[in-house]
């Protein structure tokens, strides 16, 4: 049993809404097990992902859990601009953010938003979803990270098309005092060259990575988020 799963299940041990009293504060008092994971962190770490987001990201990290090897979980909130650092690397089993960062998105997924996504080569898009991190590799952008796509038509060609993570100097902060914006990649999330290779060994061979966007086509037709909804109802 993975360490991430022990942690959420002794949650869930002492997860006995029907013993509680009641009190004016209903939302704390039947929290779910995952809602109170996300309490705990933002204890610890102040600036977190909306908190649907991180739902949506640690319900499917339960199904793809038997698929996962590296405990911790990255999540992208691609519905926030690029302006502001919305990449969080977040250590579930000491729940902890060890990473917050800005992160580049697609040229043609947006300007300062991402409100475009694909799974087609050459698109220069973004492609919304879960992801397996795989192994690394020196390219033209230094140390980067191979990712493959867990969602059939939304991700799972991210390796052919080379979709990875690595560092650009586009996609640090000083970026956006020139353009009011980070610069864009063809599709990867790029990160600030200095912090890129820390990220990359944290995260690599075997977490998750999810990334979250405002499209209705992926949150409607997304297994892992129907399954999500399915599970709230």
């Amino acid at each position: 049993m993975h360490l991430f799963h022990i942690a959420l299940f002794s949650l869930l041990l002492n997860f006995h809404p029907e013993n509680e009293i009641p009190s004016k504060d209903l939302s704390s008092t039947y929290s779910s097990p995952i809602e109170s994971l996300y309490e705990e962190i933002a204890s610890n770490s102040p600036n977190l992902p909306q908190q649907e987001v991180f739902e949506y990201a640690f319900k499917g990290w339960e199904q793809l859990e038997s698929n996962i090897s590296n405990q911790l979980i990255t999540i992208i909130d691609f519905s926030l601009p690029s302006t502001e650092k919305r990449l969080w690397v977040i250590d579930p089993v000491n729940k902890l953010v060890l990473v917050n960062s800005v992160v580049s998105h697609g040229r043609n997924s947006g300007e300062l938003y991402a409100t475009n996504f694909s799974n087609k080569p050459s698109s220069y898009k973004s492609s919304l979803g879960f992801y397996k991190t795989a192994e690394t590799y020196h390219g033209k952008h230094g140390l980067s990270l191979r990712l493959d796509g867990l969602e059939k038509g939304f991700n799972d060609l991210a390796r052919p098309r080379a979709i990875v993570i690595h560092g650009a100097d586009y996609a640090r902060e000083e970026f956006i005092s020139a353009a009011g914006r980070l610069g864009r990649s063809l599709g990867c999330p790029a990160l600030p060259s200095e912090l890129s290779k820390e990220v990359i060994e944290l995260i690599k061979e075997g977490s998750l990575l999810f990334i979250y966007g405002e499209d209705q086509n992926y949150l409607s037709n997304s297994k892992l988020i129907s399954a999500s909804f399915s599970k709230q109802g």
